[in-house]
């Protein structure tokens, strides 16, 4: 599973960087694989036309959520799923296929936001009349308090853009004993004035994260607040049996009006969880009964896709957007034997990528990578730095391990989401030919990142993903290799636990540039950098490949939430004919 992303888009970066808060098209992955994969006929596109209101949507998946807590929310599907149908932010996305999904859109807010202060100072402005699912008034002071509530120590695992920028936020703990923000100023209940400490000319794209949708204080019940979200949204829980069942009902309260983005078709939502993978698959293929009128969560498993693709009027159904995320071998760099450079340089050398590419459902579903960031950020296409062939060199790593003293190998370990247990398989296989010995410890996907986010007891190596939040380089690789903002628990994206000084001074010069495109540059330099210092491998850009039953409509894999289909739009052909 992959956190964060976004359409990214060189032209946007240095607009971005200037000043301002528009957008431009996207660019393609890398080595454009439109033009050759046999999975996107649907890329771009939405399936099943226009739908009807009414009916229940339902939801076949193989987990819980990870957090539906917005303070804690910050896995792409999770996103997706509670920005567009329980809680609203301050911005967010349009609900459009393709590189138009990238586009900034009013929410919460009455428009993309004034900066002033050299871009240091953004205020936002709320529409009227937003209300809460019991028709209480939705707040400034209410977005206040979640970004307040997200620096709680209790509530780990959330984006932390307002740990990195709101000034006066190095060592704040929350607002459980009444401290708050001075740095977040809320004038009046529509107003919310935010203060930074450097210039982020990219800010209005972080108010688009859940950190940025609001929770009254009466309602907050602390870690217990993910079984039970208070909606800003078009939907409420009715039930959430974690693990089995949640149930979605009308927000009454909610005014389309006030909405431009979400069409909340359905009456209901169901999603049932605990299912197997390859049970959602074949029930998706058959798609009879309620199985008709249901969505996939998960991603299609590659020992299904010749059933998928080998079907036309199945493959009809099947979306398979890019992530525009890195899937990466990360590794433990403060602890032995990773803390020595040339044994990571050999993992970078035995890993096989292509038997990775072919475990996570081969060329028709991926595409390898050559670099860190996706190849949206180098102009379309990932550069190749390390030169490393697709298959490995494990001549090449047996000479690095015999150089760090290690000839005879060594034996670790590797965590994976359940659903990469085969990945884990050729990782281990690969990795062995060069005598390196590899367990597979395997964890739920709604565990997964608590799991392998606490570092004191993690293991050696993790295989994990990361996509930009925005289209800029300074949501990927500060994020992934910046060691200042490492934790113990709650550890999100920097796996490899990676502390190197002359980076860190790096990230900080090109975040101070006022260049786009000089700034866009360095980081593309940096990427090869980092990867010279082998903190990690990656592996593949995946798609998301999901299903959808005969009677869906309106439906289409948003660029900006990993693929994962946007809950803004979706709904049915025939209300009539759905159950549930």
């Amino acid at each position: 599973m992959n956190k964060r992303t976004h359409t990214l888009a060189i032209a946007l970066v240095t607009a971005l960087a200037l000043g301002a808060t528009g957008c431009s098209d996207g660019q393609k992955t890398a080595g454009n694989p439109e033009q050759k994969n046999p999975a996107t006929s649907t890329n771009g596109t939405v399936v099943g036309g226009t739908p009807q209101k009414g009916g229940t949507l339902t939801v076949l998946s193989n987990q819980d959520f990870s957090h539906l807590d917005p303070a804690r929310n910050w896995v792409m599907g999770d996103m997706d799923f509670g920005t567009r149908l329980l809680y609203r932010t301050l911005l967010t996305y349009k609900a459009e296929p393709g590189a138009q999904g990238g586009e900034l859109m009013p929410d919460l807010a009455e428009d993309l936001g004034t900066s002033s202060n050299g871009a240091k100072t953004w205020t936002f402005r709320l529409k009227p009349g937003l209300k809460y699912e019991d028709g209480s008034p939705v707040t400034a002071q209410d977005v206040k308090y979640n970004v307040e509530r997200s620096f709680s120590p209790d509530l780990p695992g959330g984006p932390d853009y307002a740990a990195r920028y709101l000034v006066g936020a190095e060592g704040y703990q929350g607002p459980a004993k009444g401290k708050h923000l001075d740095s977040v100023k809320t004038p009046d209940d529509r107003t919310i004035v935010f203060e930074l400490r450097k210039p982020f000319a990219e800010f209005p794209y972080a108010t688009v994260l859940p950190t940025f949708a609001p929770v009254p204080k009466s309602q907050d019940k602390g870690p217990q607040y993910d079984n039970r979200p208070f909606s800003s949204g078009p939907y409420k829980i009715e039930s959430y049996a974690r693990d089995k069942k949640l149930v979605l009902v009308r927000n009454t309260h909610w005014d389309p009006k006030s909405d431009a983005v979400r069409k909340a078709y359905p009456d209901r939502i169901v999603v049932v969880m605990g299912l197997k993978a390859n049970q959602i698959d074949d029930r998706l293929i058959s798609s009879s009964g309620t199985d008709a009128s249901s969505v996939a969560w998960t991603k299609l498993r590659p020992e299904s896709t010749p059933k998928v693709l080998t079907k036309p009027e199945v493959k009809a159904r099947l979306l398979a957007e890019s992530t525009s995320c890195t899937e990466m071998v990360q590794m433990h760099t403060g602890r032995a034997p990773f803390d020595d450079v040339r044994v990571r340089k050999a993992v970078q050398y035995a890993l096989d990528r292509e038997a990775v590419l072919t475990a996570s459902g081969g060329p028709a579903l991926n595409d390898p990578a050559t670099a860190l960031m996706p190849g949206s950020l180098f102009g379309g296409k990932q550069p190749d730095t390390l030169g490393i062939p697709l298959t490995g060199d494990v001549e090449k790593a047996k000479q690095l391990l015999e150089e760090a003293g290690r000839a005879d190998g060594f034996s670790t370990s590797i965590t994976v989401s359940n659903g990469d247990k085969s990945v884990g398989e050729a990782i281990q296989q690969s990795l062995g030919r060069a005598g390196i010995k590899v367990t597979i410890e395997t964890v739920d996907p709604s565990a997964f990142y608590d799991t392998i986010g606490d570092t004191k007891n993690r293991t050696d190596l993790v295989y994990s993903g990361w996509c930009p939040d925005f289209p800029s380089g300074s949501t990927f690789l500060p994020f992934v290799f910046d060691g200042r903002y490492i934790k113990e628990k709650g550890n999100s994206g920097n796996h490899s636990l990676f502390r190197d000084e002359e980076t860190m001074q790096r990230m900080d010069a090109i975040a101070a540039m006022t260049d786009g495109s000089q700034a866009n540059k360095a980081w593309q330099e940096l990427d090869g950098e980092i990867l010279a210092k082998a903190p990690t491998m990656p592996v593949v850009i995946e798609r998301q490949p999901l299903l959808l039953g005969t009677n869906v409509a309106g439906a289409f894999g948003h660029t900006s939430f990993g693929g994962q289909v946007d809950y803004a739009t979706i709904g049915l052909k025939d209300p009539t004919k759905s159950q549930g």
